[in-house]
C-alpha cells in the first residue's frame, strides 16, 4: 500500500510539472506588466485554478479561472479550458472578452456534451477575464461570477461578474455575459481571484474570511509595492488559517498601470 501511494503521488509530482508548463511563467507575465504578482497557493498538488495570458500585439487577453473541483479533477478541467481559449485565440475572431466567453461556452458544452437540467456532469469554470490595449489603455472585462476588483486613487470599485458559471447550463440566458470597458488611469490597480481566499475558514470563530474583509484587506495594502502586496496578502491568509485545513485553490493576481 506505501508503495502504490508512492506511485500515485510521483505521477501527481509529474501532472504537476504539466500544469506548470501550460501557465505563463512569472517572467512572462512581468514582461507585459512589470508592477503585477501572483499569489497562487493550490490546495493540493495540482490545482483547479489557473491564470491564463494571451499577448497580440495591439492586444493583451487575459484571465483568472476557478474550474470545477480542485486536485486531479480540476487539474484535468484547468487543462481543457486553457487549451479552449488558446484555441479561441487562434482563431483570431475576437479580443471581446463577453464574445470571448460565449464562445467559450458552446465549447464547453460541447466538450462535455452537456444538456439542460441534466445533472450527471456539473463541469465548469468561474472566470475573470480581460482585454487590455496598451496604446489606447483601455481596458475590457467579462465574468462568470469572479468579479474584478478596481482601485483608483485609493477608492474602490467592484466591477460585477454575471452569475451563471461557464458550461454549467446552456440556454439563451446562460450564453450571455456583459463586457464592460473603462479606460485605465496611470497608477490604477485591478485584481482578479478565485472564491478561495474569501472561503477559507479561520480565525478565532473559525468561520469563513467573507468578501467584506477580502476587499478591506486589498484597501490596507493600497500604496504598497506589487511585491509587498503578495507578501501581505500570503501573511494574512496563513494566520487566518491557522492549523486548519485549506479547503480550495487560491488564486490571485494583481496588475498595477
Amino acid at each position: 500500500m506505501i508503495r502504490k501511494n508512492i506511485k500515485i503521488t510521483d505521477s501527481i509530482d509529474y501532472a504537476k510539472q504539466i500544469q506548470d508548463a501550460f501557465l505563463p511563467s512569472q517572467e512572462q507575465i512581468k514582461q507585459v506588466f512589470p508592477e503585477s504578482f501572483i499569489l497562487f497557493k493550490p490546495k493540493d498538488i495540482v490545482s483547479g485554478d489557473f491564470y491564463w495570458l494571451h499577448t497580440k500585439t495591439d492586444q493583451v487577453v487575459f484571465s483568472v479561472a476557478d474550474c470545477t473541483g480542485h486536485g486531479v479533477p480540476g487539474a484535468f478541467m484547468s487543462l481543457i479550458s486553457i487549451n479552449l481559449l488558446n484555441e479561441i485565440m487562434d482563431k483570431k475572431a475576437t479580443n471581446v472578452p463577453s464574445e470571448i466567453l460565449e464562445q467559450m461556452q458552446s465549447l464547453l458544452i460541447t466538450s462535455f456534451k452537456q444538456k439542460q437540467g441534466e445533472e450527471k456532469r456539473q463541469n465548469g469554470l468561474d472566470i475573470a477575464l480581460c482585454s487590455y490595449n496598451p496604446l489606447t489603455r483601455e481596458l475590457s472585462y467579462a465574468g462568470a461570477k469572479n468579479s474584478l476588483y478596481l482601485f483608483r486613487n485609493n477608492t474602490f470599485k467592484e466591477i460585477k461578474a454575471d452569475k451563471h458559471t461557464l458550461g454549467m447550463f446552456y440556454d439563451q440566458e446562460n450564453n450571455k455575459f456583459t463586457n464592460h470597458s473603462f479606460t485605465v488611469e496611470k497608477g490604477d490597480l485591478i485584481y482578479l481571484f478565485s472564491d478561495g481566499f474569501a472561503d477559507q475558514k479561520g480565525g478565532p470563530l473559525n468561520k469563513k474570511y467573507y468578501y467584506q474583509p477580502f476587499q478591506e484587506l486589498f484597501a490596507r495594502i493600497q500604496g504598497m509595492q506589487m511585491e509587498e502586496q503578495k507578501k501581505e496578502l500570503e501573511k494574512e491568509i496563513d494566520y487566518w488559517k491557522g492549523t486548519n485545513e485549506q479547503i480550495d485553490d487560491i488564486l490571485i493576481m494583481g496588475i498595477q498601470f
